[in-house]
C-alpha cells in the first residue's frame, strides 16, 4: 500500500491505458459485445460509458474558466501588448508551418507507399458532407456578441478574444484594479486545483474509455483498411518524432527525451477522450508546470492551438486523399497535391472550432480536387480511433510551440525543464495540509462568533 502512495499520476495512467486496451481486447475477441448481450448494454456502454463520459466532462467543465482566468492572468503578467502580439504571431505562424509539414508528410509518404492501389472496396456506405463556414464569417465570429452565449457553447476563440481584451482593459485602469487583478490571480490558482482534483479520477477514466472503445472497434475494421491504417499511423509517429521534434531541437536546443516524457499523460489524456479542447487543462497544467513555460504565454499558445492546431488532422488528410484517389483510380499530380496542402492549412483557419472538423476539412480538400466526397464513406469505420492518435499528435504540437515561443520571449524555466520531477503529481498533492484547514476552521469561527 505505501508502494501505492508514491506511485505518480502518470504510473498510474499508464496501468489503466494498458488494463483498458486488454479488457477491451478481450471483450471484443471473445464476441462479448453483441448488440443486446448484458455485457454490450450494462458494462461497455453502461459502466464504461458512463465512467468515461462523467471524466470528459468534468475537463470540459474546467476549459472555459480555466482558459479566462489564465489569459487574463497571461495578460496581466506580460503587462506589454505589443510583446502580446509577438506571441499571438509566433505561435500562428509556427502552427501554420507545423499544419503545412504535417500534410506534405502525409502526401509523401502515403504516395511513396501507393496507399489504396488495387483496392477494391464496396462503396455503397456514403458520407454527407456538411457545410464549412467561409473564412470571413471565421473571422467576423472571432468577436462574441453575447459572451456568456459563447462560454456556454465553449467558442474558444471568442473567448480567447474577450480575455485578452479583459485583460488589456485592467491593465488600461491601472492601480485601481489592483483588488480584481488578485481576485483573478487567486481564481486562477483555485481553478489549476481543480485540475489536480479531477486528474485524481483518471486512471479510472482511462481505463473506462479505452476499454470500451477497444470493445466497440476491435480489429476486425482494421484488416480491410489495414494498408490506409498503417500509413497513416507511420505517417503520425513520423511527424509526431522526428518532424516535431527536430523543429523543438532547432529552435530550443533542449532535450527531447525530456519534453516527450513530460508529455506522456498529456498524450494518453488525448488519446482517451480525442478531444483537443476537453484536454486543455491537463495540457496547460504540464506545459507550465512540468515544462516552464510561463502562464503569460501557456494561457494563450495551449486554448490557441487546440483551436487552430490541426498536424494530425492534416496527415489524415493528405493520406486519406491519396488513398481515395487511388482506390477511384483519379491521378491528381503535383499540382493536385499541392492544392491539397494548401487547401488544407486555410481550411484549418477557416473550419476552426467547428465540430467535426476533421471531416468537414476532408470534404473541402475533395471537393477542391475533383475526387468524390462519398469516397470519405470508405474510411469513416475507423475514423474513431485513428482520431484518438491524431489528437496526441495534435496536443504534443500545441505543447512543442508553447515551449518554442515561451524560450524565444525569454519566458521559459529551464530549471523546471530539466527537472524530471517537476510538476509531479502523488496522492499528498490533492491532501489538504492540517495547518490550512486549522486556519479555515479558525476563519470560519471568528465569523461565527462576530455574528
Amino acid at each position: 500500500m505505501k508502494y501505492q502512495n508514491k506511485m505518480t499520476l502518470t504510473t498510474k495512467v499508464l496501468i489503466g491505458m494498458g488494463l483498458g486496451i486488454i479488457v477491451g481486447l478481450t471483450i471484443n475477441l471473445l464476441g462479448l459485445n453483441a448488440p443486446g448481450s448484458f455485457t454490450n448494454v450494462y458494462v461497455v456502454n453502461g459502466f464504461f460509458h458512463i465512467i468515461g463520459k462523467m471524466f470528459v466532462t468534468a475537463l470540459k467543465m474546467l476549459v472555459v474558466p480555466l482558459v479566462f482566468f489564465s489569459l487574463i492572468t497571461g495578460v496581466l503578467g506580460i503587462g506589454d501588448i505589443r510583446s502580446l502580439g509577438k506571441v499571438g504571431g509566433k505561435s500562428f505562424a509556427l502552427y501554420m508551418l507545423t499544419t503545412a509539414i504535417a500534410i506534405a508528410v502525409g502526401i509523401s509518404i502515403a504516395a511513396a507507399l501507393g496507399v489504396g492501389e488495387g483496392v477494391h472496396m464496396s462503396t455503397d456506405l456514403s458520407f454527407t458532407a456538411k457545410e464549412a463556414p467561409p473564412l470571413s464569417q471565421v473571422l467576423i465570429e472571432i468577436i462574441p456578441s453575447n459572451i456568456i452565449h459563447a462560454m456556454s457553447e465553449g467558442k474558444m476563440l471568442q473567448i480567447i478574444f474577450f480575455s485578452i481584451l479583459t485583460g488589456i482593459s485592467i491593465l488600461m485602469v491601472g492601480k485601481k484594479a489592483e483588488p480584481l487583478v488578485e481576485l483573478i490571480e487567486i481564481a486562477n490558482e483555485v481553478m489549476m486545483k481543480m485540475v489536480n482534483i479531477v486528474m485524481a479520477v483518471a486512471p479510472y477514466a482511462v481505463f473506462a474509455l479505452l476499454a470500451k472503445a477497444i470493445a466497440n472497434l476491435g480489429l476486425g475494421l482494421l484488416a480491410d483498411l489495414a494498408g490506409y491504417v498503417v500509413v497513416l499511423i507511420a505517417a503520425l509517429m513520423i511527424h509526431l518524432f522526428i518532424t516535431l521534434m527536430s523543429i523543438l531541437k532547432l529552435f530550443t536546443g533542449l532535450s527531447i527525451p525530456m519534453f516527450l516524457k513530460k508529455m506522456r499523460e498529456v498524450q494518453i489524456f488525448a488519446f482517451s477522450t480525442s478531444s483537443s479542447n476537453a484536454t486543455i487543462p491537463v495540457t496547460l497544467r504540464a506545459v507550465t508546470d512540468k515544462l516552464g513555460v510561463d502562464i503569460s504565454v501557456a494561457s494563450f499558445t495551449v486554448p490557441f492551438g487546440a483551436t487552430i492546431n490541426m498536424d494530425g488532422t492534416a496527415i489524415m488528410q493528405g493520406v486519406a486523399t491519396v488513398f481515395i484517389a487511388n482506390a477511384y483510380g483519379v491521378d491528381l499530380g503535383m499540382a493536385g497535391y499541392l492544392t491539397v496542402i494548401m487547401m488544407s492549412v486555410l481550411a484549418s483557419i477557416g473550419t476552426a472550432g467547428v465540430p467535426g472538423v476533421g471531416l468537414i476539412m476532408l470534404s473541402m480538400v475533395f471537393t477542391q480536387v475533383g475526387l468524390p466526397v462519398e469516397g470519405i464513406g470508405l474510411i469513416l469505420g475507423v475514423d474513431r480511433l485513428l482520431d484518438m492518435i491524431r489528437t496526441a499528435v495534435n496536443v504534443t504540437g500545441d505543447a512543442a510551440v508553447s515551449v518554442i515561443v515561451a524560450k524565444s520571449e525569454k519566458k521559459l524555466d529551464i530549471a523546471t525543464y530539466n527537472d524530471p520531477d517537476a510538476g509531479v503529481i502523488t496522492e499528498d498533492d490533492l491532501d489538504i495540509p492540517d495547518e490550512v484547514e486549522r486556519e479555515f476552521a479558525q476563519v470560519v469561527h471568528e465569523i461565527k462568533e462576530e455574528e
